[in-house]
């Protein structure tokens, strides 16, 4: 699932070199820190969210196949 963050994020950015995504797993859930330019974070979230919101569903949506939840966090 990260490389899917990754995947979809580094296609978005103007820095692609920046994007650092790291994980911590506790027992059902994963939660993914997503740090990149500061230029970018605007890119990432999107207007009204709404970016950021559909990457988050794609996650939820492949976390839900191995019965777990994952959250993803934007870190400035």
């Amino acid at each position: 699932m990260k490389e899917l963050i990754e995947y979809i994020v580094r296609a978005l950015v103007d820095h692609p070199d920046d994007v650092r995504i790291t994980e911590a797993e506790g027992e059902h859930t994963l939660i993914f820190e997503l740090r990149c330019h500061p230029d970018d974070i605007g890119k990432v979230i999107g207007k009204g969210g709404k970016t950021i919101g559909a990457i988050r569903t794609l996650l939820a949506t492949a976390a839900g196949r191995d019965g777990r939840r994952a959250m993803l966090e934007v870190v400035d």
